[in-house]
């Protein structure tokens, strides 16, 4: 079988898509926003706090728990979410990075 697009990447080029990919829904930068907010896990409340149906907000924590944003833990007959930061200190570095380089470029 041939080798898939992915592979002719770095696995840190394809961590960071994979990222970019989940941050690529405004519902998930909102559930993300509300985990910041409250600042602990957070177990159902989420679906109180956007305007979508439960499976559609399942859908969507379980791509950002996908990329990594997100952790979830079960608590009896319910999952708590929050927030990654391992996954926040790949981008911060990445994003870092980016920054100062563009900062010292002398560009058109």
């Amino acid at each position: 079988m041939g080798a898939t697009k992915t592979d002719h990447f770095t696995d840190k080029q394809n961590q960071i898509a994979t990222i970019a990919k989940a941050l690529g829904h405004p519902a998930r930068i909102a559930i993300i926003e509300y985990l910041l907010k409250v600042n602990e896990c957070i177990c159902g409340d989420i679906v109180n706090e956007l305007p979508l149906a439960q499976p559609t907000v399942s859908q969507h924590l379980k791509e950002l728990k996908n990329a990594g944003l997100i952790k979830g833990n079960i608590e009896g007959n319910s999952v708590c979410y929050c927030i990654d930061e391992k996954t926040f200190d790949v981008l911060k570095e990445y994003f870092a990075r980016i920054i100062l380089t563009v900062t010292n470029q002398k560009c058109c």
